[in-house]
């Protein structure tokens, strides 16, 4: 979750939420992204601190960014790729480690932005402080972890084998469309955490449920086909899957990628 930053804040965002007389955006403000652009700079600032109070006591510091991932991969490549290996599923150890990287940014960001209010009053007690930025700051911290994991998964891909082609171009789009899908449940769970403290704890559970659901260790499309179909409503599905296609089709089929992207349209329409 994301720490009170009311201790010890640098003086440029001390300056800036003392100084600034207008009046707080709610999360239902209409005004929320005009809000935020204005507020690059606080954005930045408290994104920085988010991660440096992640790695303030730890003797590397913010170098573990980089090592949780290498370590990750060492884990996945010498059990996936040596002891269990999945002859059904081509590539087997990058078809994990891509898939729960898409999985950890959205699993953290959610899990941290849960509380974001709640354990943020000292900073929202500030005249003029935006709410509407802290789930926002959990996302993009996220975020940052997510693309310094990136190159790793990338050179792994080549070492292992996957032959990378030109839908790799469509990485940004599909990062922009996790972020904001991962933003607009931050909003809702932070809200309804103010009321319902409980939220947190449901979460956990749900998530964990979600995680199976989510094919992250195995294919869908190697479900019987009468489950299938329940598989792709869950939005993390198609997700996923888009990411390995990307990737270099890592264990995925275009017919059953552009079943997922039916869904993904229809919950756009419904959003």
């Amino acid at each position: 979750m994301p720490h009170d930053l009311s201790h010890d804040r640098p003086h440029d965002l001390s300056h800036d939420l003392s100084h600034d007389s207008r009046p707080r955006a709610g999360l239902h403000s209409g005004r929320w992204g005009r809000s935020l652009t204005q507020r690059w700079d606080l954005l930045c600032g408290l994104v920085d601190r988010e991660i440096k109070l992640l790695y303030n006591r730890s003797a590397l510091g913010i170098a573990w960014m980089l090592i949780n991932p290498l370590m990750q991969l060492a884990v996945f490549a010498f059990v996936f790729g040596l002891i269990l290996p999945n002859n059904s599923v081509e590539n087997y150890a990058s078809f994990i480690f891509s898939g729960l990287l898409v999985w950890t940014w959205f699993q953290s960001s959610l899990t941290q932005a849960t509380g974001a209010i709640v354990h943020n009053r000292s900073l929202i007690r500030q005249p003029g402080f935006p709410v509407a930025i802290l789930p926002v700051v959990t996302v993009t911290t996220g975020l940052i972890h997510f693309l310094l994991s990136l190159p790793i998964l990338l050179l792994f891909l080549l070492i292992d084998g996957v032959q990378l082609n030109a839908s790799i171009v469509l990485l940004p789009l599909l990062i922009i469309l996790q972020f904001a899908f991962t933003i607009s449940l931050a909003y809702v769970l932070a809200s309804i955490n103010v009321v319902f403290r409980d939220t947190q704890h449901t979460l956990g559970v749900l998530l964990q449920m979600l995680f199976y659901l989510s094919g992250v260790f195995y294919q869908v499309n190697s479900l019987p086909e009468k489950y299938r179909a329940i598989f792709y409503l869950n939005p993390l599905v198609g997700l996923i899957e888009s990411y390995r296609y990307i990737f270099g089709k890592i264990g995925v089929e275009a017919s059953l990628l552009a079943e997922a992207s039916l869904n993904w349209k229809l919950l756009g329409f419904m959003g």
